[in-house]
């Protein structure tokens, strides 16, 4: 199974890099990532990883101005591709099929295959054109994903939120990443105090 990674100027590397790191543990999948260059600059602003050190978690790495890499043609078959995290830049180009990089140009293609792409976008707050944005690319297909934080996970920290939605993306696209334990409803003990 090919994947797509694609890693753009918002803050929220760690969404990205995370779930590489993740893929990377699983031998049936290959993964496929790009960056804009707002990513690779906040990798050095957000976090202790080099930019050389997150490509070295993909099994291959695309320039973003490739237009001609294989990701960018829908005869190479992907399950999809994730965006972690997602600029508006990068949402609106994508919301509007503007592919002038190879990351939006992946999506599009993810689109036009009816492949799944899942969105990650990581802005506070959002004004109505963002709203609008993110409500055509749900109409085209994106699934949209913020990384809200799950604390009915009792989360002890900030890892632990980032691993959880971690997985509940991998989980959109049937990857089992062992990141995410499955709700199993209230216990009756707990249902009993409740009431």
């Amino acid at each position: 199974m090919r994947l797509i990674i694609g890693m753009s100027g918002a803050s929220g590397v760690i969404y990205g890099i995370r779930t590489l790191e993740v893929l990377r543990t699983m031998e049936q999948i290959e993964t496929h990532l790009v960056m804009s260059d707002s990513a690779r600059m906040n990798i050095n602003i957000e976090t202790d990883y080099s930019v050389a050190a997150v490509k070295e978690l993909a099994d291959h790495v695309h320039s973003n101005k490739d237009i001609a890499a294989s990701i960018a043609s829908g005869s190479f078959a992907t399950a999809g591709m994730i965006v972690a995290p997602c600029a508006i830049k990068t949402l609106s180009a994508i919301a509007n099929s503007y592919a002038d990089s190879l990351l939006v140009r992946a999506a599009d293609v993810v689109l036009k295959e009816r492949r799944k792409l899942v969105l990650v976008p990581r802005e506070t707050p959002l004004h109505t054109g963002h709203c609008e944005l993110l409500l055509k690319a749900s109409q085209i297909g994106a699934i949209i994903a913020p990384p809200m934080p799950a604390h009915y996970i009792n989360p002890g920290s900030v890892d632990d939120l980032v691993n959880h939605h971690v997985g509940r993306l991998l989980a959109l696209l049937g990857i089992e990443s062992g990141l995410v334990e499955p709700w199993q409803g209230v216990g009756r003990d707990q249902e009993k105090t409740a009431n």
